[in-house]
């Protein structure tokens, strides 16, 4: 106990764990010092955040990739993987990158802390802990990283802001460049049938498919996945790529569709649904339709027209039955 500072606990206030809002930030910590681990969890549940304890680098990382919350607080000094470990594998995935780190240390020598910063972590705690300190901490991360980054609170990807800056920064750069724009087909009709809830959850798991994707074939420090909004996402990469992601997502999707449905709906492999006039309307089932613009034969000029053709080569692959991507082969 000797690594928290006593006073913090009566500075504490606001809502116990059982008064959280359902929007309360989720906080995961990384501590292999149960007592200490059970001091700050409880400290920032009274301060109203969401709050699940890990003993290990290793099981916060599992946990972090199972269902990611809005910060994350590691040890620097655990079993299995360390603080700098966690940040790495974090800083090395897309759907992780954005996160906010926090890292506490008992050797918070300059070294550690510049290691850290280095990595990609949001802050540096030196131990003894002080608690209301490391709760204003958290919420000045948690700030920031709202201003910075528009993250999409459904599915947790970057949102509008950071996907236009990040195709407007790879044009100026002039390396080769794709982008993928992908949007489901009669997703509409699923919400209508099957209720807002579940199509939550298909856009989750739209969000994981394709991330999946891109993970599954390598993911070079220029990959990139973002969420628009509503049922259409985003992959920048690299021309070599491009076909080879298209046919991924497709085939990754295809094969997870079929869970979405009832029985009924799966074995006859079309949506039985209501139109507003109360007649019966058969719908197919979900699928995807990626639409791909690349610089390989022809140049882009500006993020504005990376866009528009995203968005008309999206509708092209949208014409066709079922999952399918489309490739844009014009030289002009």
């Amino acid at each position: 106990m000797s690594a928290v500072n006593p006073r913090s606990l009566s500075a504490a206030g606001g809502k116990g764990r059982f008064g959280l809002v359902p929007d309360s930030p989720r906080i995961i910590i990384a501590d292999d010092t149960p007592d200490l681990l059970t001091l700050i969890m409880e400290s920032l549940e009274l301060e109203g955040f969401a709050v699940e304890g890990a003993p290990d680098g290793q099981q916060a990382l599992e946990m972090i990739r199972r269902d990611p919350p809005d910060a994350v607080i590691l040890d620097l000094w655990m079993p299995r993987l360390d603080g700098f470990g966690v940040v790495r594998e974090l800083k090395n995935d897309p759907l992780l990158q954005h996160l906010p780190v926090l890292i506490m240390s008992a050797a918070g020598t300059r070294d550690n802390k510049i290691q850290g910063l280095d990595l990609g972590a949001d802050d540096f705690i030196t131990k003894p802990i002080d608690l209301p300190e490391l709760v204003a901490r958290v919420r000045m991360v948690l700030r920031r990283t709202k201003l910075g980054l528009d993250a999409n609170p459904l599915t947790r990807l970057p949102g509008n802001s950071t996907i236009q800056a990040k195709i407007a920064a790879a044009v100026t750069a002039g390396g080769p460049l794709a982008v993928l724009y992908a949007d489901l087909n009669s997703f509409k009709a699923y919400n209508d049938a099957y209720g807002y809830e579940a199509g939550d959850r298909v856009l989750r798991e739209t969000a994981r498919i394709i991330l999946e994707a891109v993970k599954a074939r390598g993911v070079p420090a220029g990959d990139f996945v973002g969420h628009i909004g509503g049922d259409d996402f985003i992959v920048v990469t690299a021309p070599d790529r491009m076909e080879e992601l298209a046919r991924e997502v497709t085939a990754r999707f295809d094969a997870c569709a079929p869970t979405f449905y009832k029985e009924p709906d799966r074995a006859r492999g079309r949506l039985l649904s209501k139109d507003r006039q109360g007649n019966e309307v058969e719908f197919p089932l979900l699928s995807i339709a990626v639409g791909i613009c690349h610089n390989t034969l022809k140049p882009l000029t500006s993020y504005a027209e990376v866009s528009s053709l995203g968005a008309e080569l999206k509708k092209v692959a949208k014409k066709a039955a079922g999952s399918s991507y489309f490739i844009d082969r014009r030289t002009r």
